[in-house]
């Protein structure tokens, strides 16, 4: 959470010295202590703002306090304190939800530990939780390319990363957009912090919903629990948003209040909730055009493109395609045990291919290309399986100083592709449309008449 909000701390002690006096030392300690005496002001102060944790007596005049435990552990840690203490209670209230268990008089040394202990577990669940909500981890690729069109777009990132401005990428898919983002928060002042990454393309709006802003316990059927909202979750780093705009008019309307006032509710909540969150959002839409059209929010768009970065699609850098392919043949997860290569004719297939698909389809074809290969040490053309138009060799001439027979044709051309794909007659005789058998009696011939 953002530093005032993360320090809150909800003191819930019907003792008045006592509570005076924690607020006062926790005051010094450089949290912000806001003391009530009884479960009812508890609740009253939780409809105003959410604690970073709170500090329970387990006696109260209307309630108590391992009874309450549950109603607090839902929203944050809770450390019990307590005169009568003893192991069973411990336990007792460990298992109801609390984060510790102190007993009076209170040493402020042990408290702070406790609190301190308390919030940095939580904040670790709360990144356990997310990587396991996005179902993925975004894997670190190198900023591969030296093209002229990569490299303005890397300095672009750049020069937007230390600004915190919102920043809206922009390309077909497949292109990298979601590197881009990694790589502007990497060089942002949050680096430190959460990147959290949403698809929206694949979610359900309702789920899309959920995922964002959360939802309160009982917002909906199957809400048993309250849940944080990837927004919380994100708080003092970055939020990238992919596929920005497949998002609905009411996810919309939502996240411009997010962008304009840094608040927003969850689902079936009452109170706002406060963030501070970086945005950084992609598309393969011409958003511009379909704000112009009345197909998305224009007053969002403008929120969202403060700063555009175009990046370009494989076929306008293609001095980078071969680079980025042998980037993907040397980092593969699988047939480590075989050095392979690419034949001179596969890069050239590579380097002429437009890839509609980007980078992505070029990740797909080394991959082919790597099974397709087996145990051989050479990837050809076919092996990748490019549109046939695509893996045509080079043109050749066969060269006579005389009218040839068909029998002098077909040796020539026998010569030419063995030669050309390294005297391996299997691959030889699957581009000749013949049986290796065959070619093989081909050879021989040709070896024993000396041609």
């Amino acid at each position: 959470m953002s530093e005032a909000i993360a320090r809150q701390i909800l003191i819930v002690e019907d003792d008045i010295a006592l509570n005076r006096m924690l607020c006062d030392q926790l005051q010094r300690l450089g949290f912000v202590p806001h003391g009530v005496r009884s479960l009812a002001e508890a609740d009253t102060a939780l409809q105003m703002a959410e604690p970073s944790l709170v500090l329970l007596d387990i006696r109260l005049p209307d309630a108590k306090g391992l009874e309450a435990i549950g109603r607090f552990a839902d929203i944050c840690p809770v450390v019990i304190l307590t005169a009568f203490g003893s192991v069973d209670q411990a336990v007792e209230a460990v298992r109801a939800g609390a984060s510790d268990y102190l007993i009076k008089p209170i040493s402020i040394a042990r408290l702070e530990i406790a609190i301190n202990h308390a919030i940095e577990a939580r904040n670790l669940r709360r990144k356990i939780e997310i990587l396991e909500t996005q179902n993925k981890a975004i894997a670190r690729t190198e900023m591969i390319g030296n093209s002229d069109a990569f490299l303005r777009t890397i300095e672009m990132a750049g020069l937007v990363a230390k600004a915190d401005t919102t920043v809206l990428i922009v390309g077909e898919s497949g292109v990298g957009k979601e590197l881009i983002a990694q790589n502007i928060h990497e060089l942002s002042g949050r680096a430190s912090q959460q990147l959290v990454t949403i698809d929206c393309a694949t979610l359900h709006e309702n789920l899309l919903e959920s995922e964002l802003f959360g939802h309160e316990r009982g917002a909906f059927t199957g809400a048993d629990r309250k849940k944080e909202g990837l927004l919380e979750v994100a708080d003092g780093g970055t939020v990238f948003l992919d596929e920005i705009g497949e998002i609905s008019a009411t996810i919309q309307a939502k996240l411009l209040r997010v962008l304009e006032t840094s608040r927003f509710r969850r689902l079936g909540g009452t109170r706002d909730i406060s963030v501070n969150v970086r945005f950084i959002t992609a598309t393969n839409r011409d958003l511009a055009a379909w704000a112009k059209e009345g197909k998305f929010r224009g007053d969002l768009y403008y929120r969202l493109s403060p700063f555009v970065i175009t990046v370009p699609p494989l076929r306008e850098r293609r001095a980078d395609i071969l680079p980025i392919a042998e980037f993907f043949l040397t980092t593969r997860s699988f047939m480590r045990n075989i050095n392979k290569s690419f034949h001179a004719e596969t890069k050239k297939a590579l380097s002429n291919y437009d890839w509609p698909g980007n980078i992505r389809e070029l990740r797909n074809a080394v991959e082919r290309g790597l099974l397709m290969s087996a145990d051989g040490a050479v990837i050809m053309p076919w092996h990748v399986a490019l549109p046939h138009n695509e893996l045509q060799t080079s043109a050749f001439t066969l060269h006579f100083d005389h009218e040839p027979t068909l029998d002098e044709l077909k040796d020539a051309y026998t010569t030419r592709i063995l030669d050309a794909h390294g005297n391996n007659r299997a691959q030889a005789a699957k581009i000749m449309g013949v049986s290796e058998r065959n070619l093989y009696r081909k050879a021989t011939r040709k070896d024993e008449d000396g041609h």
